[in-house]
C-alpha cells in the first residue's frame, strides 16, 4: 500500500539506504551481483545487488554501532569546543556528531559505501532515556512552585496543541499529509530531537515516508530558533517593563538534594540503586506497554516506561525503598539520550528532505512565530508580569521550541546579565523536563489516532 507524505513508490526505492536491508530477487540492469567478503570482528563488506560497481556495502553488528555511537559523542564535544557557535547556539554534542555522520552517508551513498546496521541498542537506550525522564517526576518537585508550575504547565500544554492545530493547517494548505503537520510541530519542537526520533518509527509505520529525518531536521531547526531568540525576548520584556531582579532568594531544593547526595559518601551504591529502578521501571513499562498495543492504542514504546517510572519515584519519595538518587537517574539518563541520537542519527536520510525542503521551512518559521507571541503575550502575562516572569518567558521560548537545556541556556544569559530569578529555575526545569514530555505524548499520540 503506499504510503502517505512524499517519497518514491515502494517498487523504485532505493533497497540500500542506511539501515535497510537489501531485498531478495532478480539483480537489476546495469548493476554486478553481490560479492561477499568476510572481516575479522564481524564486519561484512560486499558490493552489493542494486549499486554501481564501485559501491561497497559495510554490516555493523550491535558493538560496532555501539562504538561509532561513542566516537560520535567524542567528536560532537569536540566539535564543539573548536566551533563556539556550536555552544552559543546550544546544539547538543550528540547532534552535532551525529550529523556529521549523516552528512558521509549522504555522501557517501551509492557512490561509495553503504551501511546496514543492527539496531537493537538504539530502541533500548530510548526507553532508557524517557524512563529516566519520568522517574524524575517527582510531585514534590511539583509542590515546590505550586500554583505557578500549574500555570506554566497547563500554558505548555496549550502551546503543544496550538503547534499541532497550526502545523495541520499549514499541512493541508500545501496539499502534505497533514501527519507531517505533527512532526514539524510538538513532535520535534516541544517534544525535541529525542521525542523526533521516538516517534519516527510510529509516523513511517502510519505511512508517513522518511518522518524520523523530517522529525531530526525540524528539531534541530527549533533548537538554533530557541537558542537565538529565547535570550532576546526575555531581555526585551525587562527592557520594556523596566524590570529589576528581586532578592537571590534560595536555590533550588534540587540543587540541594544534589549536594547532599554528594556528601554521603554512598556514591557507588546510590548510583546501582538508581540503575536497578530503571531497568525495574523498563520491565514494568514493557508490560503496560503490551497491554496498550493489546487494546488497539497507538502509543510509542517508551510511554509505559515513563508511567511505571514515575510511580516507582513517587512511591520511593514516599517509602523510601528504592534508594533512587536523582542525580545519578540524570546521568543515566543522559548517556543513553547522547547515545541514542548519534545511533539514530546514523541512519537519518537526508536525500528524503529535498522534495519538503520549502514547505517546511515555511511551516517551521510560522511555528517560531507562533512561539514568540506566546512568550511575549501568554507566558509574561500569566506568570505575574515581573522579572522572573520575563525570564521564564525566556525559557519558555528556548524548551518549546527546542530542548530543556536550551531553556536553562538562555535563562542562565539573562540572570548573569540582570540578576538572579530563583523561581523560574524551579518552574521551566520542572515543567520542561519532566511534565511537558508526559501531555505531549497524550496531545501527539491523540492527533496520530484522529488523523490515521
Amino acid at each position: 500500500m503506499e504510503g502517505r507524505g512524499v517519497h518514491a513508490p515502494l517498487a523504485e526505492r532505493d533497497p540500500h539506504d542506511a539501515g535497510s536491508e537489501a531485498p531478495r530477487g532478480r539483480v537489476m540492469e546495469g548493476r554486478r551481483p553481490a560479492m561477499t567478503i568476510a572481516v575479522p570482528g564481524g564486519l561484512v563488506v560486499f558490493a552489493g545487488i542494486g549499486m554501481p560497481a564501485a559501491a561497497l556495502n559495510l554490516k555493523l553488528n550491535t558493538l560496532h554501532v555501539l562504538a561509532l555511537a561513542a566516537f560520535g559523542v567524542a567528536m560532537g564535544l569536540w566539535l564543539k569546543g573548536r566551533l563556539k557557535v556550536l555552544d552559543r547556539l546550544n546544539i547538543p554534542a550528540s547532534i552535532a556528531g551525529g550529523l556529521v555522520y549523516a552528512l558521509l552517508a549522504l555522501v557517501l551513498r551509492d557512490r561509495y559505501l553503504n551501511l546496514e546496521m543492527e539496531m537493537s541498542l538504539r530502541d533500548v537506550l530510548m526507553v532508557a532515556f524517557f524512563t529516566t525522564i519520568g522517574m524524575g517526576a517527582s510531585l514534590g518537585l511539583v509542590r515546590e512552585g505550586s500554583r505557578q508550575v500549574a500555570r506554566f504547565f497547563a500554558l505548555a500544554t496549550l502551546g503543544a496543541v496550538l503547534q499541532n492545530l497550526l502545523g495541520i493547517a499549514l499541512a493541508r494548505l500545501f496539499g502534505l499529509d497533514p501527519l507531517l503537520g505533527v512532526i514539524s510541530g510538538s513532535v520535534a519542537l516541544t517534544g525535541g530531537p529525542a521525542t523526533a526520533l521516538a516517534f519516527g518509527a510510529t509516523f513511517e509505520k502510519l505511512g508517513v515516508a522518511g518522518a524520523t529525518t523530517l522529525g531530526i531536521a525540524s528539531a534541530t531547526f527549533g533548537i538554533t530558533a530557541g537558542g537565538l531568540l529565547g535570550g532576546h525576548v526575555g531581555a526585551g520584556l525587562i527592557r520594556r517593563h523596566g524590570l529589576k531582579a528581586g532578592a537571590a532568594g534560595l536555590r533550588p531544593a534540587r540543587a540541594e538534594t544534589i549536594r547532599a547526595e554528594e556528601a554521603s559518601g554512598e556514591e557507588r551504591s546510590a548510583l546501582l540503586d538508581s540503575v536497578v529502578a530503571v531497568a525495574i521501571a523498563m520491565g514494568i513499562g514493557a508490560l503496560v506497554s503490551a497491554g496498550f498495543e493489546r487494546s488497539g492504542a497507538i502509543l510509542p514504546s517508551y510511554v509505559g516506561a515513563m508511567m511505571a517510572a514515575a510511580a516507582l519515584r513517587n512511591l520511593d519519595d514516599r517509602f523510601g525503598f528504592a534508594g533512587i538518587a536523582p542525580r545519578h537517574v540524570e546521568t543515566i539518563g543522559n548517556i543513553s539520550l547522547y547515545l541514542f541520537i548519534v545511533m539514530a542519527l546514523l541512519t537519518l536520510r537526508l536525500w528524503e528532505l529535498a522534495a519538503l525542503a520549502l514547505p517546511m521551512l515555511v511551516m517551521l518559521a510560522a511555528q517560531v512565530a507562533l512561539v514568540w507571541l506566546l512568550c511575549r503575550t501568554f507566558s509574561f502575562r500569566l506568570m505575574g508580569r515581573d522579572y522572573e516572569s520575563a525570564v521564564m518567558a525566556g525559557g519558555f521560548c528556548g524548551f518549546m521550541l527546542g530542548t530543556t537545556a536550551n531553556a536553562m541556556a538562555c535563562m542562565d544569559v539573562l540572570t548573569q546579565k540582570y540578576g538572579p530569578a530563583p523561581r523560574a529555575y524551579i518552574v521551566v526545569p520542572v515543567v520542561g523536563a519532566f511534565l511537558i514530555d508526559f501531555t505531549n505524548a497524550l496531545v501527539i499520540t491523540a492527533a496520530m489516532n484522529m488523523l490515521r
